[in-house]
């Protein structure tokens, strides 16, 4: 799986996995504990100081082909499909252990510690501005063209604010 951040802290095109990367990531949190795929999309955000977040169409795919590869196996919890590692996943991931150490420094090295003192407020910036992103997605599709000059101009005006805070 590839991946793209949602947020461009990084020039166009560079991405933070890299094609099949992704299977490592979320079978070492697996070894952990059984989860489900919004937990793992959580685990990861905060892995990222709330920088990055997978989106639900890289992470259920993989874990799909996981459990295709009989590296993991699910059971439905509370209404929730839960996956745990097999065996085969387990020892798949030891053959794999130079490979999964690679992707989880190259994921430590995106931020190391930055962001670390405010994680939480990150994510929830990133969050907002993904909520955001969303709703002018749902409305713009209700009012048309005609509206959306006043939607850049208040992006823009945004822009200029957090700038400015920023520089403050």
């Amino acid at each position: 799986m590839q991946h793209r951040p949602h947020f461009g802290f990084w020039e166009r095109g560079e991405r933070i996995f890299h094609k099949g990367d992704f299977k490592y990531v979320i079978l070492d949190l697996l070894k952990d504990k059984p989860r489900h795929g919004y937990e793992i999309i959580r685990e990861l955000e905060n892995q990222f100081n709330g920088f990055y977040t997978p989106s639900p169409g890289a992470v259920y795919p993989t874990l799909q082909y996981l459990e295709e590869m009989a590296f993991v196996t699910s059971e439905s919890r509370d209404g929730k499909k839960v996956y745990t590692i097999t065996d085969t996943g387990l020892s798949f991931l030891s053959e794999k252990a130079k490979e999964t150490s690679e992707v989880k420094a190259q994921m430590k090295n995106w931020w190391g510690s930055y962001g670390a003192e405010f994680k939480d407020e990150m994510r929830d910036v990133m969050r907002t501005f993904g909520e955001i992103g969303k709703m002018i997605g749902q409305k713009a599709r209700q009012a048309g063209a005609e509206k959306m000059p006043q939607v850049k101009q208040a992006l823009a005006d945004a822009a200029k604010e957090i700038e400015r805070i920023f520089k403050s």
